[in-house]
């Protein structure tokens, strides 16, 4: 009566939108059982039982538990995790984490007080696949003569 535009006029149209830069949240108090799928970075402070699938950075909180795999680009690792983690570049080591399983990344960065009790595998192309480092850092002698042949 008042006006004359039909009902389809004055809809707008919502169109998907890229993620904007912010994160999904695990909140602490939080506990979660499965797996999570996440194109975008995913923060957990509150306990998972499950595997995360990131295509982008995971970060878990100083008080966030994980009992499953992570898989991701970057990874920071400020709580506990028992499980296997997989990052493509940057897996960092916060100071107090505790981390019961094997490592896979490009680059690795431990901090003094963190604890991990695993294998550390470095899968970057610039070292060779004989120069394994062990979980305190060194080199095996068997392991640096190889390296020093190669």
């Amino acid at each position: 009566m008042f006006n004359q535009k039909s009902k389809s006029e004055n809809q707008v149209e919502q169109k998907p939108t890229a993620p904007s830069g912010q994160a999904t949240i695990i909140a602490a108090g939080t506990t979660l059982k499965g797996d999570i799928n996440s194109t975008g970075d995913i923060r957990i402070d509150g306990n998972l039982e499950g595997n995360v699938h990131c295509t982008a950075k995971v970060v878990i909180g100083s008080n966030g538990s994980v009992t499953g795999d992570i898989s991701g680009a970057q990874a920071d690792i400020m709580g506990k995790v028992t499980g296997t983690i997989r990052v493509k570049e940057l897996l960092q080591l916060k100071g107090g984490c505790q981390v019961q399983g094997n490592l896979h990344a490009s680059k690795l960065q431990i901090e003094p007080s963190a604890n991990f009790n695993g294998q550390c595998h470095m899968t970057g192309s610039e070292r060779p696949a004989s120069a394994a480092v062990s979980s305190n850092g060194l080199a095996d002698k068997k392991t640096e003569k190889l390296a020093a042949q190669a």
